[in-house]
């Protein structure tokens, strides 16, 4: 039976959401003792934001979730606004007896005495039960600069050839790097940013990671992920660039030139994400998740009791393509634990005036269909319901351009930024696109080829999605296969 909780309408059933009230940035990820932590921006007594706590959920799977108490709230310092948080396997910090804990480094928030203008400074808490419960650090705050209104978010993680802690702070319209010993004093190291990249919006939720390019462990790129806070000067809203380059402990250094911006995700809904820390070894994965929202309307959408939702998890690769090196994405395989029986079609050739038509089972759906690009100028898949609801997936063969329009997907009046077609480029590879679609009650996520492109999208039909039609236009598409997977609820008991 699925909890009472998790049956209102548009309530997403395989993406977390709270229980109720607000929910915003993914904060705190972490791994340790067989659990995978997920904190996150909360406000416990409002829809809307409001003053901000750490929420908790824990999962063993990253699939099914189960909220815990809230981990941290508002003190003399200020509100708990975003954060990291990592495991401190040789008692750096002296808080765990040489034992190993958990430590939260997260931003005070507060304003300055006397004044209206925002206070940011850093802080520890600690825990040593397996984040059930935390202490806050005495002698907090531990790092604090008066020249920076906009310093937060810190993402830390432990520099093995360095022996040292780093820090990547969101310092304005850059990110400022700091190294530590014991996660307690802090030294600047370097900063990056003023004029690479994106400056749309204020930059915000910074993380910083190696990866392999290609698989190949001998030769591998950093990765930095930077979001940009909403700008009403652009349509976007926010949204979340990367940089590859090389990083040594102290400073990042960006292959590409400044005017080079990479985008994550090409939807409008995938903000603030960052990685797990501490994820073991053996299993060698980076893994991801953002907040599925955009701030241009996230205090506005149609939901009750409760606001926002996760992400899938998704785990991150470098790979070369003809563009260069790029970050690509694919769901974690945890996910398939949900999938029941699935429908394969085969074969099928697609005529202008002869689209093909099936019924969707359920409104929770891994749908994959491999396009092979004939003569059409360009081809793709609609989900619609019987009040002509609809999202279109529309691939353009001729400028090769892959766009998700939610213009008539459902519900759009209470923002007029969020009817839009979102746009990527992709190019087909060997004259084949392939798509993965995931369809939750009030979001679509489209993975092309194997997740190089990605696009995240709210939407709020009046009734489920339960049609699919693939279509080709002005000329011959095919088919390779289609492959629909009704998937289960993790809400169900």
């Amino acid at each position: 039976m699925i909890k009472t909780r998790y049956k209102e309408i548009h309530r997403p059933q395989y993406h977390y959401s709270p229980e109720e009230k607000w929910m915003n940035d993914p904060n705190g990820m972490v791994f340790f003792e067989g659990e995978y932590h997920l904190f996150y921006q909360h406000h416990p007594f409002g829809t809307t934001w409001g003053p901000m706590h750490w929420g908790h959920a824990v999962s063993k799977d990253l699939v099914h979730w189960e909220q815990l108490p809230i981990a941290l709230y508002p003190d003399e310092h200020g509100t708990i606004f975003s954060g990291s948080a990592v495991v401190d396997w040789n008692d750096t910090t002296g808080f765990f007896d040489g034992k190993a804990g958990l430590v939260a480094i997260y931003t005070s928030h507060d304003t300055y005495p006397d004044s209206e203008r925002p206070r940011q400074r850093q802080s520890l808490a600690y825990s040593k039960d397996n984040g059930r419960t935390w202490i806050k650090y005495e002698g907090n705050p531990v790092l604090s600069d008066e020249e920076i209104t906009d310093y937060r978010d810190p993402k830390v993680f432990w520099h093995s050839e360095s022996n040292k802690w780093v820090m990547i702070l969101a310092t304005g319209q850059t990110v400022t790097l700091y190294t530590s010993c014991n996660l307690i004093e802090w030294e600047f190291a370097s900063e990056f940013g003023h004029q690479a990249g994106s400056h749309d919006g204020v930059w915000e939720c910074p993380d910083l990671f190696e990866l392999p390019v290609d698989g190949d462990q001998s030769n591998t790129r950093w990765v930095m992920l930077v979001s940009i806070g909403d700008d009403p000067a652009f349509p976007e809203g926010s949204r979340t660039q990367y940089f590859i380059g090389q990083f040594d402990g102290k400073t990042f250094v960006n292959e590409h030139g400044d005017d080079t911006t990479l985008w994550l995700d090409f939807g409008r809904d995938n903000y603030a994400g960052v990685s797990w820390s501490d994820v073991p070894e053996d299993d060698g994965r980076r893994i991801y998740i953002g907040w599925m929202s955009n701030w241009r309307y996230a205090n506005l959408l149609p939901t009750e009791g409760w606001r926002s939702a996760m992400t899938l998890p998704r785990e991150l690769f470098l790979t070369t393509t003809e563009l260069g090196v790029r970050v690509v994405q694919k769901v974690v395989s945890e996910i398939q634990v949900l999938r029941n029986e699935s429908e394969v079609i085969e074969e099928v050739l697609l005529e202008p005036n002869n689209p093909f038509h099936c019924d969707l089972l359920s409104s929770l759906m891994e749908v994959n269909i491999s396009f092979e690009k004939r003569d059409s100028t360009s081809f793709g898949v609609i989900f619609e319901n019987s009040i002509q609801e609809k999202v279109i997936i529309q691939y353009d063969a001729v400028v090769e351009k892959l766009t998700v329009d939610r213009v008539n997907a459902g519900i759009k009046h209470f923002s007029d930024s969020f009817a839009a077609i979102q746009e990527a480029i992709v190019k087909t590879e060997n004259n084949q696109l392939h798509l993965q679609i995931w369809l939750d009650t009030s979001s679509v996520e489209v993975f092309a080829n194997d997740g190089k492109a990605v696009c995240t999208s709210l939407v709020y039909p009046n009734q489920p999605y339960n049609k699919m039609v693939i279509f080709s236009k002005d000329g011959i598409t095919k088919i390779s296969s289609v492959e629909l997977a009704e998937l289960s609820s993790i809400w169900e008991k």
